[in-house]
């Protein structure tokens, strides 16, 4: 019996060993990733002296001005590190509606009460997230949104977390997205198509200049701002080029690889909806949509058959989603619909004998000849050598790239007010709002050592300092 309790007494305390060596693995980890970063803030805060002290000694500006500069210099560099300081958290937010709710939580409108400025805040379930081993995405996610300084894509304000939730304050883009404007209008003209799909291009090239890949491009995620500019949102599959992963995008959804390679007879394939005329198509697909778009499952109607079948994939992933995208646009329902997932996975990877156009669609041949050459196998896909490929297809003839963004847009949504949600769906309040949760410091309990990096920051709150520095002193 005295055997049995000191085994007991010693696996305890083998175990209290273990726990306490990953805390002070993980103490270490964060003091060492804080010290490393404190330095690097102040060699660049030298070197941006550095650099001013040296163009002002080769110009003509009177001492008195240089002097002025470098305070000037000084006092906004103090300004940077006191934002930087300030620790965020879910009490400096009014809560507001509810506009949109997924797998791992929801968008909700809210408004800082400091500024009073409008934002996005999207609230992620940290123990949902680890439990289904999505904190990398997420993690891929905010640094793509702080990384990329871009007018297509939604902006990233600041990043926090408590005990329970990771937060994301992001722009709240009030005209709605992309499948509710196609829900309300059916199908769109080609001039509107061109307009939101050379912005989509310019939007998806921005993220692989940075080498990542977005591997969600679809309606739901493309966000009109309130003049009509298509902004692209929800990065939370997006992946750097070098971690891709040879897995389906879904993990909810187990497709296997024999039934997605397993040949397709034309007519079988579509047995419940070859009936149906292209009105009935569409009408039948905007009654699923709805459905579809708040799933935690979502629509593999945009994936690309390579990712599908697990063959490793690139950048050319995002083109073929693009081109699923123009062909609904255009035709009205995605180019692989069927009434079931996997039937629509297999017409993906088959989608040779499954890619048609309706007899009564009025596309111009430019049209049809760009979404064949964005939908076909990867070694032929228009954008495999970069976007100026589809930059130059002749169906864009006449866009000037460099202005989509200072040009009027070519739909504007009604929007009364910076508070109107009346572009996006309705959603109960499940959990009433709350603002009780405490700031980013306890969080770091939640997380393993190797999740330690994922803390709290601001980012946008303070561009406006960096960007002065960089216009006042051509930095």
């Amino acid at each position: 019996m005295e055997d049995l309790e000191e085994e007991e007494n010693g696996a305890e305390e083998v175990l209290g060993s273990s726990l306490t060596m990953e805390k002070v693995a993980a103490a270490k980890k964060f003091i060492e990733n804080h010290y490393r970063a404190q330095m690097k803030n102040i060699q660049e805060r030298k070197e941006r002296r550095w650099v001013l002290e040296r163009k002002l000694a080769s110009s003509d500006v009177p001492n008195e001005e240089r002097i002025n500069l470098i305070k000037d210099l000084e006092r906004k560099e103090t300004e940077y590190m006191r934002l930087k300081r300030h620790k965020i958290c879910v009490n400096d937010f009014e809560l507001l509606t509810i506009i949109g709710r997924g797998a791992f939580g929801e968008v909700r409108l809210c408004r800082e009460k400091k500024s009073g400025n409008i934002y996005a805040m999207k609230k992620l379930k940290k123990s949902e997230m680890l439990r289904r081993g999505q904190v990398e995405h997420v993690r891929a996610e905010r640094n793509l949104l702080a990384e990329v300084a871009s007018h297509c894509i939604v902006k990233l304000y600041y990043s926090f977390q408590d005990a329970e939730y990771l937060y994301l304050i992001m722009e709240y883009l009030p005209g709605g997205d992309v499948m509710t404007l196609l829900m309300r209008e059916d199908t769109l003209s080609e001039n509107v198509a061109r307009f939101y799909i050379a912005q989509s291009v310019l939007a998806i090239e921005s993220i692989h200049k940075h080498n990542y890949i977005h591997r969600d491009i679809k309606p739901d995620n493309l966000l009109l701002d309130k003049n009509g500019h298509m902004k692209l949102s929800d990065f939370g599959l997006c992946k750097p080029l070098d971690c891709i992963a040879l897995s389906t995008l879904h993990e909810n959804q187990t497709i296997d690889d024999e039934t997605l390679a397993e040949p397709m007879d034309v007519d079988d394939a579509d047995n419940r909806s070859s009936w149906r005329s292209p009105r009935e198509q569409l009408q039948h697909w905007q009654m699923n949509r709805r459905k579809l778009a708040f799933s935690t499952v979502g629509t593999p109607d945009y994936i690309a058959p390579e990712v599908l079948l697990k063959k490793g994939y690139g950048m050319e992933c995002d083109w073929w989603s693009l081109g699923a995208i123009m062909y609904e646009m255009l035709v009205g329902y995605p180019p692989f619909y069927s009434d079931d997932p996997i039937t629509t996975c297999r017409k993906i990877v088959h989608w040779r004998n499954h890619l048609r156009f309706p007899d009564d669609a009025q596309l111009t041949l430019e049209a049809k000849d760009l979404i064949y050459r964005l939908l076909c196998d990867v070694d032929h896909r228009l954008g495999t050598r970069g976007a100026i490929e589809i930059k130059a297809h002749p169906w864009f003839k006449g866009v000037d790239w460099d202005k989509l963004y200072e040009m009027e847009a070519a739909f504007k949504p009604q929007v009364n007010g910076e508070l109107d949600t009346q572009n996006f769906m309705k959603f109960d309040e499940v959990d009433p709002p709350t603002a009780a949760r405490t700031g980013s410091g306890s969080s770091r309990k939640m997380l393993t050592t190797k999740d330690l990096s994922f803390v709290g920051y601001t980012y946008k709150n303070f561009d406006a300092v960096k960007e002065g520095l960089r216009q006042s002193f051509g930095m």
